[in-house]
């Protein structure tokens, strides 16, 4: 293994980071990098039944659960309150700790200007507030040492604004596929209980492993098939011959802020890549 990589993946709730990065963070793991997962809300909205602070609980060990399916070091999920994230100073101190806490070299969050849930759009924008003093400015946020160098940062996919998004890299997740799956597994409540009970298909939701299997990529496929949009990128960081081969993939957009890699750069902190390219399909 070359340099260590260290990632942190930031979203709003638990059970975000696994979908939309999931197969990243497993690859990144198998390859001997150091992830976290960080979750800036406790999700207790996140059910039909189950009451607040015992629905927290039972997401706190979900998550924990979902860290060992993927082999990533820490999920960790904060107090505020499902529903109530705001990007104020306090929330974006906080961030600036745990980025560099971590030491990371990538952030991996939501777009600071779109999601349907107030929570996501507040995660990427204060994600994007807290960056800028994360290298270099140790008198900001001062009981945790700056870093010398900023991370690059990447955004995931925010489905509800399709037309601005842009897949600058894609990662093939076909060999993690069934961790990402694993990983959805252990966050029951949110694949298997409250997200079919508010879209309505909370009858079809199976019982053995390999129809939940079918049951999970059938009702997420945008969070694990390659779409046309990917394809461009597939073909570059692959090459056109193992990009056609591709099925499952997770895409992301390089923020207009953080630091801009180069192709070569990308390639160092997505060691993936390269393995992924020279494996026979």
């Amino acid at each position: 293994m070359n340099k260590e990589v260290r990632v942190i993946v930031i979203g709003a709730h638990p059970d975000e980071p696994d979908i939309y990065a999931g197969g990243t963070a497993a690859l990144f793991a198998e390859l001997g990098h150091r992830v976290k997962f960080l979750s800036l809300t406790n999700g207790c909205c996140g059910h039909y039944e189950i009451n607040g602070m015992e629905l927290v609980e039972r997401r706190r060990n979900e998550a924990a659960e979902a860290a060992r399916k993927l082999g990533i070091d820490e999920y960790e999920v904060l107090d505020t309150p499902d529903g109530e994230l705001l990007p104020t100073i306090a929330v974006r101190n906080e961030v600036v700790r745990q980025i560099r806490n971590w030491g990371a070299d990538v952030v991996i969050t939501f777009h600071p200007e779109g999601g349907a849930h107030s929570d996501n759009r507040y995660a990427g924008k204060v994600v994007s507030d807290a960056v800028p003093f994360v290298a270099k400015t140790p008198n900001a946020v001062p009981d945790a040492p700056a870093l010398n160098r900023g991370p690059v940062v990447l955004l995931m996919p925010d489905y509800s604004m399709k037309s601005r998004y842009s897949a600058d890299i894609v990662i093939d997740i076909e060999p993690v596929l069934e961790k990402k799956l694993l990983a959805c597994d252990a966050h029951a409540s949110q694949f298997y209980e409250f997200a079919p009970w508010q879209a309505g298909f909370l009858d079809q939701v199976p019982e053995s492993w390999e129809d939940k299997k079918a049951f999970l990529l059938k009702y997420w496929a945008e969070f694990m098939n390659v779409s046309k949009e990917m394809k461009p990128a597939l073909g570059k960081w692959y090459g056109a011959e193992n990009a056609e081969g591709i099925r499952y993939a997770e895409p992301f957009e390089i923020a207009g802020y953080g630091r801009r890699p180069s192709d070569d750069e990308m390639k160092a902190l997505f060691p993936m890549l390269d393995r992924s390219a020279s494996e026979e399909r």
